[in-house]
């Protein structure tokens, strides 16, 4: 279970006229955000997006939602709406849409293209609702108002909700940047119309509550790459996320200032930036971007890689150009820039690739040693400002670790609203909101579910704990065979280690007392599963008390 609940009791059959709020995922995790709404037997999903997996999910590619709790009313889903196109808010619709593939799918421009070529390659053609800012929307008993947010992508929208229960606006991922490289503000001035109009629950962003002051200006980093650009005599490579649509344009403007050509590598990167350039929401100065193929004719001085791998994936780009595993390689006196945030839980996977390339030669240049990124999410400061504004009945902090949500309702107590009137719930905690009153009623299962090569789910918690054990203690296995018949031992005990420092001789001053505990307790019983128990049991002691580690034990009795 990713947020288990065992103190909490289900919550109650929901009354008339009264609106419940379910979190599937982005409460207590940066990422898998989903959020239903239900009201007179309708449900409203917010968002549908994706957990990248940490140390702790060895072997596993995604992290989904649990849609167990929406599986049997699927037919009651009246619309998705995906407030922007980053892969936690986006990544998990597929596998939705392959449950119920007509649910009406409702976002900007930007963020619907980046939907529907993802859902391509899953041969789902959805119905789709293109949104824009000021529009309204009334998709079954939820009235819809869009609002324009600034964010690290383009496009990015807010929600207010209005129903006959009561009033939501929701934020999506957002900032206050009062400099915007597109010229999209966040649209204060609908927030504040919501607030005189009155906000029952407000469900904000809080990945930053915990920094100070405001965010700072996506402008300032133009300067910073342009002095990186004019430093770096070889090529310069540049990782980010694969749909920061305005870092690329930063780069591109540079790579034309600096005589650079662009290559993109990295099949999502190169989807995405293509429908970017195409949707007009990426200016491409003509020449500078080439296949990156072509990039291997040139001369280092001339050739910008933008890249995905800014996280430390294993397999993207970046991690196998530092493992010199890749067609592209990188050598003293080139650069790598790190463009974006580091994502909580991913650091060791990032320094790991920033020393493999520094070991190569490259100069590193990262968030930590110049202002190569800024945050797509409000600080402190911009959050105290929001809840000044729309002066809400009831706030609901979303998006974000468990310790962020805590900093965001600190923020929100600050500015006036009663502490009790402060939902701090994880996943599967059940908020409703009646009468203009939000309270948690109970709580609902919610999983992690895992994307595992072909398969969704079938992996568990249980399986990725023999996975990390196998990777930290090793692995022993037991082998014997008796006489069906007499019970006599016919071969075996047989020993054999894998991924420790030691010999399989290191069992040898046991193999006398395993054979005689085998053999007693097939004179006392003749159950292949009490004989296997008995073997794990006396090698485990032994690997515990003499090796000091606890492997994985697979014994096996056999009769013949």
């Amino acid at each position: 279970m990713s947020h288990p609940h065992p103190d909490m009791t289900p919550p109650p059959p929901l009354a008339g006229g009264t609106l419940r709020i379910t979190p599937l995922g982005g409460l207590g995790e940066v990422g898998r955000n989903m959020t239903v709404m239900e009201l007179d037997g309708s449900l409203l999903v917010v968002d549908c997006g994706v957990l990248f997996p940490d140390d702790n999910h060895p072997g596993v590619d995604l992290i989904l939602p649990d849609l167990d709790v929406i599986r049997d009313r699927l037919d009651d889903v009246v619309a998705l709406v995906l407030t922007h196109g980053h892969e936690d808010h986006i990544g998990a619709v597929p596998f939705l849409l392959h449950l119920r593939p007509d649910i009406p799918l409702v976002g900007s421009e930007l963020t619907l293209a980046f939907v529907e070529e993802k859902l391509k390659e899953h041969r789902i053609t959805p119905y789709s609702l293109r949104v824009e800012e000021g529009q309204v929307e009334k998709l079954g008993p939820f009235e819809c108002e869009f609002v324009a947010v600034n964010h690290s992508i383009p496009d990015a929208l807010a929600v207010m909700i209005r129903s006959a229960a009561g009033t939501v606006l929701h934020t999506g991922d957002f900032k206050m940047d009062q400099l915007p490289l597109d010229g999209r503000l966040t649209d204060l001035r609908a927030f504040a119309r919501f607030g005189e109009e009155g906000v029952d629950l407000f469900m904000v962003d809080s990945t930053n509550a915990e920094v100070p002051g405001f965010t700072p200006l996506e402008r300032e980093i133009g300067p910073v790459l342009d002095t990186v650009f004019a430093q770096s005599a070889g090529k310069i490579v540049v990782a980010s996320f694969a749909s920061n649509v305005h870092r690329v344009q930063q780069v591109l403007t540079a790579a034309a200032r600096h005589g650079r050509k662009v290559g993109l590598v990295g099949r999502s990167m190169v989807r995405n930036m293509g429908l970017a350039a195409e949707l007009g929401y990426l200016d491409v100065p003509e020449g500078v971007l080439v296949d990156a193929k072509a990039l291997t004719e040139l001369p280092d001085d001339e050739v910008v890689l933008v890249a995905t791998g800014s996280q430390g994936e294993p397999m993207s780009a970046l991690s196998r150009m530092a493992n010199k595993d890749h067609t592209i390689p990188v050598s003293p006196g080139d650069t790598v820039i790190f463009a974006s945030s580091l994502i909580p839980g991913n650091e060791n996977s990032v320094y790991r690739v920033i020393n493999g390339l520094t070991r190569l030669g490259a100069r590193v240049v990262h968030q930590g040693n110049a202002r190569v990124h800024v945050s797509g999410h409000a600080s402190a400061g911009e959050l105290m400002y929001v809840y000044n504004v729309v002066q809400p009945r009831n706030v609901m902090p979303i998006h974000g670790e468990i310790r962020h949500l805590v900093a965001n309702g600190a923020i929100a107590v600050q500015t006036g609203v009663p502490p009790e009137r402060v939902m701090l719930a994880e996943d599967g905690v059940v908020v409703d909101l009646v009468d203009g009153v939000a309270r948690i009623v109970g709580a609902v299962p919610c999983r992690y579910i895992y994307v595992d090569g072909a398969s969704v789910g079938e992996i568990t918690d249980s399986d990725l704990k023999d996975r990390r054990i196998l990777g930290v203690e090793g692995f022993i296995s037991i082998f014997a065979a008796l006489d069906s018949a007499t019970g006599e031992i016919v071969t075996g005990p047989h020993v054999q280690a894998r991924g420790l420092a030691e010999p399989d001789e290191v069992f040898d001053p046991i193999r006398g007392d395993l054979r005689a505990a085998l053999e007693e307790a097939a004179r006392d019983s003749a159950d292949v599963h009490e004989l296997q128990q008995v073997m794990r049991r006396v090698v485990g002691r032994f690997a515990s008390q003499k090796l000091r580690r606890r492997p994985m034990i697979v014994p096996l009795v056999i009769e013949v």
